[in-house]
């Protein structure tokens, strides 16, 4: 799959459950520019609502919340400017 935007970072956070998907991201976020895109990829399917919860409550957008082959679930997070 090809992105019209790539990704500024990229979190492998796959075979980590809840919370640590979204805490990891939380983290790798601080080294994202403002407007920046962070890619995360997880196997948790709890993630999905857990995203969703996260930029809700930090002011991220989700501008991708996919399922990739092999149950590998993308995110992609774009960092408040």
């Amino acid at each position: 799959m090809t992105d019209a935007v790539p990704a500024d970072a990229t979190l492998d956070a796959t075979g980590l459950l809840c919370p640590l998907p979204v805490l990891k991201a939380r983290r790798a976020l601080r080294d994202v520019p403002a407007g920046g895109i962070l890619e995360v990829l997880a196997t948790d399917p709890g993630a999905v609502a857990d995203f969703q919860h996260f930029c809700r409550t930090t002011g991220c957008e989700l501008i991708e919340s996919s399922e990739e082959t092999g149950g590998v679930l993308r995110f992609r997070l774009k960092k408040p400017g």
